[in-house]
């Protein structure tokens, strides 16, 4: 279990940086994250922001710097890579308004100046929405992005002694040219998830390169690989973080819909257990950041730092925590009303505010140990907002509207839209009544099957045992794998059909 917590001012001095999307964000050693560029209401950006982690500041330093045309910085860009290689951060390349750049710059963090250089052997084309990851402290891989005419798949090594670009030749199957993905070093593979791809599909396909250790002397290839889990949807412009033993995957922009499409925006965590070689949905708690791409999440330690995105209206310069239940900041939650249980209305009673935050929070604590010990992943409605159909306005309305009948009981009226959606296909639902399906499918999920209490007492008799759907609350891992769905633009088209199978599956009343 992980828990998202919204920064408050007590956890940094200085002046943060402003909201953008599209910048980058990169660790220098484990002493500070250097935010550099991006993107606020059309304005393209080239400041650079500095979090000092051993003395929570944020600073804004006074670069030099010596550029071809006697500039003293890059110029103003968003959509760029931007590799840290001990205490030196290299950019290459993206975009100012319409314009594609294939410049390379190199910030010194020790003494702050940038220098602009000059490379050599095979140089890339100007780009944007190109992914980078560093391959040891000396060599940087880059892979496709968007020269303003075409989706790019090449690949590029640089050697960042030599100032040596070398473009990679590869055999066999290539993957399809794309942008906005992420490209991710896992011991001796490059990683790549993910982008829009030629024509503009948004992709959710995973490749690993091989061949870029020269120790090694494999012929340079790719794979596609083809993982267990709950696989992420298709997305552009998300995050990819290495944390221990997994990759951390957040955000990002796709497409929902199959009569008509409609931009989606994710603020999902998947991660990619690098043990079992399989995807995991991150649990986690109700209160999350608004869904978004073109943000940064890096990590330190065992916490991750969220900053900025867009979300297709607006750009943000929020900063959020995500951590382990173990970590001190989540005391706030429990300190805050907004994460009290749900059926603690009266403000007035604090006694039995306090009481009913510590048996949560006890219950909790249970819960995720069976989780920890059966290996299975699985979101209580403790961590989902379940109200009453009686008080669920937009279900209401829904039923009137599809049975034409306004003078039902609140109680009559959600009979007919449940047997109305008993006997429904998935093509004959319409995309509005996604919202309500998903949140109703999860009311009777929560209102039949869930029963904290008696989890809690009979769970630990049972943790040998297979997980079955019994009366004692244990749901198997399976049955209701929609349950942990926050927002219904999370769903995929190939999880339509199973919301509604699953749907049926329950009682009515």
């Amino acid at each position: 279990m992980h828990y998202w917590v919204r920064a408050s001012p007590a956890d940094f001095t200085g002046p943060l940086p402003q909201p953008r999307s599209g910048h980058t964000a990169v660790n220098i050693g484990k002493s500070k994250i250097v935010v550099f560029g991006g993107l606020v209401d059309k304005k393209f950006l080239n400041d650079i922001s500095v979090y000092d982690i051993d003395n929570k500041l944020w600073f804004q330093p006074e670069c030099t710097g010596s550029g071809s045309e006697g500039q003293t910085a890059p110029s103003p860009r968003a959509f760029h890579i931007a590799i840290a290689i001990d205490c030196h951060m290299f950019v290459f390349g993206g975009r100012l308004g319409t314009k594609r750049l294939g410049d390379f710059w190199v910030l010194d963090t020790d003494i702050w100046q940038w220098s602009e250089l000059t490379s050599f052997g095979d140089l890339p084309s100007p780009r944007d929405f190109a992914a980078a990851s560093a391959i040891g402290n000396q060599k940087i891989v880059m892979y496709g992005g968007w020269d303003g005419k075409k989706w790019l798949s090449d690949v590029f090594v640089l050697d960042t002694m030599s100032l040596e670009w070398t473009e990679l030749a590869v055999s066999g199957t290539l993957p399809p040219p794309r942008c906005g993905h992420t490209a991710t070093m896992v011991e001796k593979r490059l990683l790549v998830y993910g982008g829009r791809g030629g024509g503009g599909p948004i992709m959710g396909d995973l490749w690993a390169l091989k061949g870029l250790i020269d120790e090694d002397t494999e012929v340079p290839g790719w794979t596609l690989l083809k993982l267990p889990g709950q696989a992420p949807a298709a997305r552009c412009g998300h995050t990819v973080t290495s944390g221990g033993h997994y990759l951390l995957m957040f955000g990002g922009h796709g497409t929902g819909g199959w009569l008509s499409r409609y931009d989606v925006y994710f603020n999902d965590c998947v991660v990619l257990d690098r043990v079992s070689v399989q995807w995991k949905r991150l649990a986690t708690n109700a209160e999350a950041p608004s869904p978004r791409a073109y943000h940064t999440m890096t990590s330190i330690g065992s916490r991750y730092l969220l900053f900025g995105g867009f979300d297709g209206k607006v750009t943000h310069g929020d900063l959020w925590w995500l951590v382990p239940e173990d970590d001190p900041i989540t005391k706030r939650l429990s300190a805050s009303p907004s994460e009290a249980i749900h059926e603690s209305h009266d403000s007035s009673m604090s006694s039995g505010f306090r009481s009913k935050t510590k048996e949560n929070h006890m219950d909790g604590s249970a819960i995720s140990e069976l989780q920890k010990r059966l290996n299975i992943s699985i979101s209580f409605s403790g961590g989902l907002q379940i109200i009453h159909e009686h008080e669920d306005k937009e279900f209401l309305e829904l039923a009137s509207r599809i049975t034409g009948n306004t003078t039902f009981t609140n109680k009559q009226a959600a009979q007919a839209l449940r047997e109305h959606w008993r006997n429904s296909t998935p093509k004959s639902l319409r995309l509005k009544e996604l919202s309500v399906l998903l949140r109703d499918y999860q009311r009777l999920i929560s209102r039949h099957h869930f029963s904290i209490k008696t989890l809690c007492a009979a769970c630990w008799a049972n943790v040998g045992s297979h997980l079955q759907s019994t009366e004692s609350g244990f749901i198997e891992k399976d049955t209701f794998r929609l349950y942990h769905i926050t927002n219904a633009s999370q769903l995929r088209m190939s999880d339509i059909p199973s919301l509604l199978t699953e749907y049926k599956q329950l009682p009515l009343d």
